[in-house]
């Protein structure tokens, strides 16, 4: 047997109240939505005009929305169809586990789209800011995985290399934590200094393109070292599902860069948004 860390076993149940139980992956997914929407209300407070503070506020139950019926839905789509049609029951199920980044996303543009244009305001504006955001779930999500033990890597000899309970006796790369690093903390971080530069802030879209671009390279690069899902193995040219999906958030990201780089660099964020609406207090 090849050298392995242990792998921690933590509990994927964080709290036991009788016969709730609260997981450590709803707990994952609260952490996401709240940080996130605290970060996306101090990057606004630096940025007069619409979107106000209020609107993001009023967002997080659509964000909320469009990431659990987005994701489910994109996980039946792209990962289980025939296993969810033979019983459509099972859809309704979240509860056994089965969300999809890819459609967690979709259903976030879908929300985006909705909501800007129900307020009066630039759905590219809105949507620079929140994918700054993006990253904070990304990565308590990912961490949720390693907890969970689920979406591991590929067998490895690596030095930290770990046995994961569900993924037979071999020690196998902890994906997990290397999709944590790149799609959460360094995408976090390298969005947030792009949106101190003003070439780029006063730019809309280009934050959201700079988002699908290095999310999608980060989800391709890691797709190398993570074990392929079981029910689908290797597709198109040895491509994984992960990194057929992130194909197009690749070239999609580096059209919009284009396009907002095409566009007049712009200050006043207010131009497509109702002038008759007062700020928030």
């Amino acid at each position: 047997m090849l050298f392995a860390l242990p792998f921690p076993a933590i509990d994927p149940v964080a709290i036991s109240l009788g016969p709730l139980a609260i997981r450590w992956y709803a707990l994952a997914y609260l952490a996401g939505f709240i940080l996130g929407w605290r970060y996306c209300l101090r990057l606004s407070a630096r940025h007069p005009g619409p979107p106000q503070p209020i609107d993001y506020d009023d967002f997080l139950t659509w964000a909320v929305i469009g990431v659990v019926l987005g994701g489910r839905v994109g996980y039946v789509l792209f990962y289980q169809f025939d296993y969810y049609l033979s019983d459509p029951a099972q859809i309704l199920m979240v509860w056994h586990g089965g969300m999809s980044f890819h459609g967690g996303f979709l259903g976030v543009v879908v929300a985006v789209l909705l909501f800007s244009r129900y307020r009066g305001f630039s759905p590219l504006i809105f949507g620079d800011l929140l994918a700054c955001a993006a990253p904070i779930g990304l990565f308590f999500g990912r961490i949720a995985n390693f907890i969970n033990g689920e979406l591991f890597g590929r067998v490895s000899d690596v030095p930290w290399a770990m046995v994961f309970p569900r993924g037979g006796p071999l020690p196998r790369h902890p994906s997990q934590l290397y999709e944590a690093t790149l799609e959460g903390l360094v995408l976090f971080a390298a969005l947030g200094l792009a949106a101190r530069v003003p070439a780029i802030r006063n730019r809309p879209g280009t934050l959201i393109g700079l988002f699908f671009i290095g999310y999608g390279l980060a989800r391709s690069t890691v797709e190398f070292f993570r074990e392929p899902d079981a029910q689908l193995g290797f597709l198109f040219a040895g491509a994984t599902m992960g990194q057929l999906l992130s194909l197009p958030m690749i070239g999609i990201g580096i059209g919009l860069v284009l396009y907002a780089r095409s566009r007049p660099v712009t200050v006043e964020t207010a131009a497509t948004a109702d002038p008759d609406r007062s700020p928030a207090p």
